[in-house]
């Protein structure tokens, strides 16, 4: 007799015939579209560069990007995010709107929007980005231009920063 009463068959270890199989259930199918992007948060449209992945010239693309491998020459992304995992190594100047590295990149590095340098990320090279942060154990060993995003620059026409000035002056005579 099994834990919940029902008898087996001492050969098989099946239910007797008294007792009815349990229904198959149906397989589980992923949704449509629903691939998991490198971090599991089921993003569309990610990309990824494996570990033994050596990529040598000219990288660019119009999906957002995680470089786990090894790439050397010029890396453009200027509309989607790139990331250099822990793992990745890129020896190349580097232009993305958005760039995490946790890893490695030797060139200089640009972002429309942010850089970020995560606490085991390396950079050998300069930065220009509007916005730029440095994790605390982060290495960065370049110089660093911090540019205004496109919108700012774009909102304020010449009139308005003619009068902003022309307010300071006032404000500090």
């Amino acid at each position: 007799m099994s834990l919940f009463g029902g008898r087996k068959d001492e050969i098989g270890g099946a239910p007797s015939e008294g007792y009815p199989a349990p229904a198959a259930s149906p397989a589980v199918q992923p949704a449509a579209g629903g691939t998991k992007g490198f971090f599991g948060r089921g993003e569309e449209g990610m990309a990824n560069i494996g570990k033994s992945i050596t990529i040598k010239g000219d990288l660019t693309g119009s999906e957002d990007i995680v470089v786990e491998g090894t790439v050397e020459g010029k890396i453009d992304f200027p509309q989607n995010q790139l990331t250099i995992g822990a793992n990745g190594t890129a020896k190349a100047e580097v232009t993305a709107k958005t760039i995490v590295v946790i890893g490695r990149v030797t060139g200089n590095v640009h972002g429309t929007e942010r850089v970020e340098i995560q606490a085991t990320g390396v950079v050998e090279g300069d930065v220009s980005a509007p916005r730029l942060v440095v994790a605390e154990g982060a290495v960065l060993n370049g110089s660093i231009h911090m540019t205004q995003p496109k919108s700012t620059l774009e909102a304020r026409s010449p009139e308005a920063s003619r009068m902003l000035v022309g307010e300071v002056r006032k404000a500090a005579g």
